[in-house]
Parts: C-alpha cells; sequence; structure tokens
C-alpha cells in the first residue's frame, strides 16, 4: 500500500509533466533550446539562491554532505570503469559507461521527487547534493571524454564554475551567513522564478526526450541502466555508514544517487562525439525504466 502510495502521490506528478512535454514538443513545435537555457540562466539560480539564503544548516554538516556525495560519484565512476573493462568494452565504450554511471538527473527529477517525499524542509539538503553532484559529474565526464578523445579537460572544468546556478551560491551563502535581511520585493522575485523552475525544467525534459526516438535495448543499456539507478544508491548507503550520514542527510543522498540519466550526460558526449546515439539512448531508457526504480527506492528511504 505504501509503494502504491508513494507511486501514485510522489512519481506520477514528476513523470505527467514529462509526459506532457513528450507528447506538447512535438505537437506545438516548443524550442527545446530556450526552454532549457531559460531554467538554466533565470529560473535554477533563482532556487538555489532561496533555498541556500534561508537554509538552516551547519557548514560543518553541509562540507560533510558533499564530500559523501563526492565519494559516492567517484566510486560509480570506479565501479564503471571496472564492470567496462571486465566485459573488454572499447575505450569509447568504458568512458560512456563512466558517463552515465556519475550523471544522475539530480535537479530535473531529483529536486521535485525529494519535495513530494520529505517536504520543502529536505529542499536545503537536496540543493547542497544537487550542487555537488553538478561539479563533480560534469569534472568526471569531462575527464573520461577527454581520455577517450585524447583532449585537454582543463577548460572545461574550469567552465564548471561559471555556471549560474554556481554562481548563485556565493550571494546566498552571504546572505546565510551575515544573517542579511533581503528586501521583500527580491525574496518574493526569487520564489516566484524559483517556484517555475521545476516544471519548466520537466516540461522540456519531456520535449527534449521526444527528439531521442525510441531506446534500442541492448546488454551496454542495460548494464550501464543498472549502474545508474541501481548500483549508485546502494553505493551511497554503504559509503553512508562509516561517514556518519543519517536521517534527512542520507535519505535525500541514496535519492539523488539514484536518478535516471541526465540529459548533460548526452551534451557533453555529443561535445566530445562520445558515442553520443548510445547515451542519448540511456538518457530516455533511464527515464522511463526509472518511474519503477524510484517508486521503489522512495518506498525504502
Amino acid at each position: 500500500m505504501q509503494v502504491l502510495s508513494i507511486f501514485l502521490d510522489v512519481v506520477v506528478p514528476v513523470f505527467t509533466l514529462v509526459f506532457i512535454g513528450y507528447f506538447a514538443g512535438p505537437a506545438l513545435n516548443l524550442d527545446v533550446r530556450t526552454l532549457a537555457r531559460t531554467a538554466y540562466y533565470v529560473f535554477v539560480p533563482a532556487l538555489i539562491f532561496q533555498i541556500i539564503s534561508r537554509a538552516e544548516l551547519h557548514a560543518a554538516l553541509a562540507v560533510k554532505m558533499l564530500v559523501y556525495i563526492v565519494l559516492v560519484h567517484i566510486l560509480c565512476g570506479l565501479a564503471a570503469f571496472g564492470v567496462a573493462r571486465i566485459l573488454r568494452c572499447s575505450i569509447e565504450m568504458t568512458a560512456a559507461y563512466v558517463v552515465i554511471a556519475v550523471s544522475g538527473n539530480v535537479g530535473n527529477f531529483g529536486l521535485p521527487l525529494i519535495t513530494f517525499r520529505f517536504g520543502e524542509q529536505a529542499m536545503a539538503q537536496g540543493t547542497i547534493y544537487f550542487l555537488g553532484v553538478l561539479v563533480i559529474s560534469m569534472a568526471i565526464s569531462v575527464i573520461a571524454a577527454s581520455w577517450a578523445r585524447d583532449g585537454s579537460s582543463f577548460k572545461a572544468i574550469v567552465s564548471i564554475f561559471k555556471t549560474p546556478a554556481l554562481m548563485a551560491v556565493i550571494p546566498a551563502l552571504v546572505v546565510n551567513i551575515a544573517d542579511i535581511k533581503v528586501p521583500l520585493v527580491i525574496s518574493r522575485i526569487a520564489e516566484l522564478a524559483g517556484a517555475a523552475m521545476v516544471p519548466l525544467l520537466l516540461v522540456s525534459l519531456g520535449a527534449r526526450l521526444a527528439q531521442e526516438g525510441k531506446p534500442v535495448v541492448n546488454a551496454h543499456l542495460l548494464t550501464t541502466s543498472a549502474l545508474r539507478l541501481i548500483a549508485a544508491p546502494i553505493i551511497a548507503l554503504l559509503v553512508s555508514l562509516p561517514l556518519g550520514i543519517h536521517g534527512l542527510e542520507r535519505a535525500t543522498g541514496i535519492l539523488q544517487s539514484g536518478m535516471p540519466v541526465a540529459i548533460v550526460a548526452s551534451i557533453i558526449t555529443l561535445e566530445y562525439q562520445l558515442m553520443p546515439e548510445f547515451v542519448a539512448t540511456s538518457v530516455l531508457f533511464t527515464s522511463l525504466t526509472g518511474m519503477v526504480t524510484l517508486t521503489v527506492l522512495l518506498s525504502l528511504v
């Protein structure tokens, strides 16, 4: 009964908006790039500022959470690398395994699912993990892609820290630590813009997935999907024990670790011409199968 309740009350609302975007995108000829860029440059930073500036988390705990989620994703990348080498995959496929394993959709799926499951009080934890995953997944993905293509990863990694989401963290931290009272007009603008982030991201995700076509299922797709949806949250659980991560911090960390593959993985592999069709297929496939795995995961955390 609990699983059914979680599926209907937590998972269905999120995926319904994705499906709306999936069908509305082609029908209305939505400009997916414009939708995504608007969310990326306007609504995501607004939400980050709103949450971090109001968060009541001790600095030591926040740092501990960041260390935890970074370690989890490093281990996920190493696990994917090991599995790919055992299967004697090519260098390109090995790098694709790593990119998929570390690229969870912690924004589009993670934040709304955490909100619906644990309430607004969990958004601070979810956002800290979102920022940590954003940095470490991009860094590992770029390094893996550069390794496969013998390219330079330094500039790409530096550019991560210029993303609007991370740039919004500094003023938010200043406001929080200095206990600055934000003018009501600014606070309400950030609140309204932040509230628009989740529906816009979910609809744009659905519209983007509609462009990918039907997934072709093979052994590599099933293996990488299992690494992302099943192995990653198990690793998150195991790592939480020695680090003493528990309660809401552990639950949100495990949940964020089990998200479907993020579209950014497809963007990176397309940029490096690193099996982009396969990675794009994994984005669609894990987004669909995630309805099942996330329902189970939500009932367990």
